[in-house]
C-alpha cells in the first residue's frame, strides 16, 4: 500500500491528517446541499482543505504504517519522511502533482502552493456508498394540458337512469355532513369538559403543596457560613495532546507540570496503542484546537491534534 491510500484511510477517522515535511490535511464536515444548477441532490460530506504551515510530525500517520505493515515507528517514519521529500522533487520539476483519491497540487506564478480535493471522494464514514440524486422539476402545465387532452377523447356519457339516481346521493352526502358536524361539536363539548376538569385538578393540587411547604418551614438560628466551589468543566472533541507515555505515572506527572506552568491539563486514559495521553487542553471547534496547536509547538515540537469523543 501507498503512503497516499494511508492517508485517504486515516482521512474517514480523523479531521488533521498531518504528512510531516509537507503539510496538513484537515476536513471539516459538509451538511446535505441541493445544486439547483446541476438540478442534484449531494449527500454530507468531509469538506477537504489543505494548510502547509502543519508540518511537524505528530506520529499519527507513522504509528498508522506501523501498526499495519508491521514495522518499527523508526522505520515508518522514514518511510513517511521519504514519500514527502519526492512530493516535493515531483512539484519542483513539474509544478504540479495528483495524490491518489485526495486531491491535486498546483504551484502558482508567485510560489504559492494551491490545493484543489477531488471532488468524486467523500471520507465522512456516515454517507459511504451514498451518491447524488437527480431532481428535475415537474412541469405542471404539460400535465394539465395532457388531462384536458384525454378528456376529450373520451367524454362522459351519463344515462337517464343514472341521473335519477343522483339526487338520492345528494341527499345520503347531506345526511352524513349533518351527522358528522353533530359528532364534531360532541367532541369538542367533551373535550372542554376534560380541561376544565384538568385546570381544577391542577390549581387544588397546587394549594395542598403550598399548605405542607409553610407546614415545614422553620428557621435555623446559627446558619452555616456559604461555601462556594468553583469548578471548571472542559469539554469539546478537539484536543492538544502534550503527550502519550507507555508508564501511566509518567503521565499524571506530565499532568502536574503543565498544570504548575498554568496549563488546563488533564490526563486522558489509554489509547488503542496502550499510551497514557496527556492533553494542554481540549475545545469545542476545529480552529481553536489548531490556534493552540500552535503556541503549543512552540516549546513542544511532540504535540498533535486528537478529534475524539470523550
Amino acid at each position: 500500500m501507498t503512503i497516499a491510500t494511508y492517508i485517504s484511510d486515516l482521512l474517514y477517522r480523523y479531521e488533521c491528517v498531518i504528512l510531516p515535511g509537507f503539510g496538513a490535511f484537515l476536513s471539516q464536515k459538509v451538511s446535505a446541499e441541493f445544486n439547483e444548477q446541476e438540478q442534484n441532490f449531494y449527500p454530507p460530506k468531509k469538506q477537504l482543505s489543505f494548510n502547509s504551515q502543519l508540518k511537524k510530525n505528530d506520529g499519527l500517520l507513522a504509528n498508522y504504517i506501523a501498526e499495519v505493515e508491521n514495522l518499527g515507528y523508526r522505520e515508518a517514519l522514514y518511510k513517511v519522511e521519504e514519500y514527502a521529500q519526492q512530493l516535493h522533487l515531483q512539484l519542483e520539476k513539474d509544478r504540479d502533482f495528483t495524490i491518489k483519491n485526495i486531491g491535486s497540487f498546483q504551484l502558482s506564478k508567485e510560489g504559492k502552493l494551491q490545493f484543489e480535493p477531488l471532488a468524486t471522494s467523500n471520507f465522512l464514514a456516515d454517507a459511504f456508498g451514498l451518491s447524488s440524486i437527480p431532481a428535475l422539476s415537474v412541469s405542471r402545465e404539460v400535465l394539465k394540458k395532457q388531462v384536458e387532452d384525454l378528456e376529450e377523447k373520451t367524454p362522459i356519457l351519463f344515462t337517464p337512469e343514472r341521473r335519477k339516481s343522483i339526487p338520492y346521493f345528494k341527499y345520503a352526502a347531506i345526511g352524513i355532513m349533518a351527522i358528522g358536524l353533530t359528532g364534531i361539536t360532541g367532541l369538542k363539548l367533551y373535550s372542554n369538559q376534560v380541561t376544565n376538569h384538568n385546570i381544577a385538578e391542577q390549581q387544588a393540587a397546587e394549594s395542598q403543596l403550598q399548605q405542607k411547604i409553610q407546614q415545614a418551614t422553620f428557621v435555623i438560628d446559627s446558619p452555616l457560613p456559604e461555601i462556594t466551589f468553583t469548578v471548571t468543566n472542559q469539554s469539546g472533541d478537539f484536543h492538544v495532546v502534550a503527550g502519550a507515555f507507555r508508564v501511566e505515572e509518567n503521565a499524571h506527572h506530565k499532568v502536574s507540570e503543565l498544570q504548575a506552568e498554568g496549563h488546563k491539563a488533564r490526563y486522558i486514559g489509554e489509547n488503542k496503542y496502550g499510551l497514557h495521553q496527556v492533553v494542554y487542553s481540549s475545545y469545542q471547534t476545529r480552529r481553536e484546537a489548531i490556534n493552540a496547536l500552535y503556541v503549543a509547538q512552540k516549546t513542544n515540537a511532540g504535540s498533535w491534534l486528537l478529534v475524539q469523543e470523550l
